[in-house]
């Protein structure tokens, strides 16, 4: 099977993703999730004419000249308004978010009012019509659409959402990956190993980058390298109801490598497999009905390398949400030999340096080291067949952080 390009695989992979249904949840549980249907007002904000001010409510042609002695009738603390009507020459007392009183049009704010006692005031500044009053509407009215489908909820949103009268809104499902590793080799974190054993660590950075784009992560542990006991696990993933299942490991053409038989017996279509690019080229893609399948490769640099290039686009897309990569313009801070047929993602350091960016690679680019990737901020990405660079040349760079 021919070496598949990295855009075309991202295509196959892509195509006929779409957002999940969408599920009712409760606003304090919303938070960073995908709106499925746009928020729409139930109510008007402010409901009323509201004061902005602590002060006194008056009429405004009894205050357009000062000072001006009026009589306080009552009082409107928020929550509870004035029943009465203001007429010449009085004033009630007002406090900030209280309904307007029926006959007031202005409120004087209490620092230009003077207490003059016998239960009169006098106001000391002028207070134009309509003055720190909030008018009904101001916000919004009932029926305006005021979040739209796709936005993601952020504080601000969902505070919106709440004033605007919903205790719930409907917001697209969270992707749920099922993720197994593969491997008799594989113990988990904590063990203590034997001498021909190995800490298995790479659910751990795809469930991360899963979570990063506002999926589920479901780690289904480690299978040993017998076809039972994978396809066990990939029954189990589709009883949890995955949406994604990833494997890490056994996607290659060795003899212990059973991903491609497992899956293809539990009835899975092959979509593609073998990827034109470094690291990552045993990258492999089916549907096993409505479930995408990933098999990632077992080296744990191109088994996240492949997670930021094909799942985290895949899982965003099914989640609702909006993604691109930090694609950014660099100058090479090394030299870098001609790229032979496969598309190279070179871990590097990229700084800052006279007012551009500078991408350094690392030295040693060996699929195993977590180390360095874990210090790269950036990968170098190189086409196919591209000619050697020299220091100072632009590249293309994908950051990851």
């Amino acid at each position: 099977m021919a070496l598949v390009p990295v855009v075309e695989a991202l295509e196959r992979l892509l195509d006929g993703a779409v957002p999940l249904e969408g599920e009712s949840v409760p606003l304090i549980e919303a938070v960073d999730r995908v709106l499925a249907e746009p928020v729409v007002a139930l109510r008007t904000q402010p409901p009323f004419n509201a004061s902005a001010m602590d002060g006194y409510a008056v009429r405004a042609a009894d205050v357009a000249s000062v000072p001006s002695k009026l009589a306080v009738i009552g009082m409107a603390p928020a929550g509870r308004g004035f029943d009465g009507t203001v007429g010449q020459a009085q004033a009630v007392r007002i406090f900030t978010g209280a309904p307007l009183p029926d006959g007031a049009d202005t409120i004087v704010i209490q620092e230009n009012v003077r207490d003059i006692g016998g239960g009169n005031i006098e106001v000391i500044e002028p207070a134009a019509e309509w003055r720190n009053i909030r008018r009904i509407g101001l916000d919004f009215s009932k029926g305006d659409v005021l979040l739209e489908k796709g936005r993601v909820l952020d504080p601000a949103a969902l505070s919106l959402a709440a004033s605007a009268n919903h205790p719930r809104v409907s917001v697209v499902k969270r992707p749920l990956v099922a993720i197994i590793a593969t491997g008799d080799e594989l113990l988990p974190p904590g063990s203590e190993l034997g001498p021909d054993q190995i800490i298995s660590s790479n659910a751990y950075g795809v469930a991360a980058a899963a979570q990063s784009v506002g999926a589920r992560a479901l780690d289904l542990g480690i299978a040993a390298d017998r076809k039972d006991a994978i396809a066990g696990m990939v029954r189990k993933a589709v009883a949890a109801g995955a949406d994604v299942i990833v494997t890490l490991g056994g996607a290659s053409v060795g003899d212990h490598d059973l991903i491609h038989d497992v899956l293809t017996g539990e009835g899975m279509t092959l979509g593609f497999w073998k990827i034109a690019m470094r690291p990552g080229k045993p990258l492999m893609f089916g549907r096993l009905g409505d479930i995408r399948c990933i098999g990632l490769p077992g080296n744990p640099v191109a088994s996240l390398v492949c997670s930021q290039l094909f799942l985290k686009p895949l899982l965003a897309r099914l989640g609702g949400r909006a993604y691109r990569q930090d694609f950014r313009q660099a100058r090479l801070g090394t030299a870098m030999p001609a790229n032979d047929l496969r598309q190279d993602y070179v871990r590097a350091v990229v700084r800052e340096g006279h007012g551009e960016l500078v991408a350094t690679p690392f030295g040693i680019q060996d699929s195993s080291m977590l180390r360095m990737l874990a210090d790269a901020n950036g990968l170098v990405v190189r086409a196919p067949f591209a000619p050697a660079s020299a220091a100072g040349d632009v590249c293309s760079v994908l950051m990851l952080r």
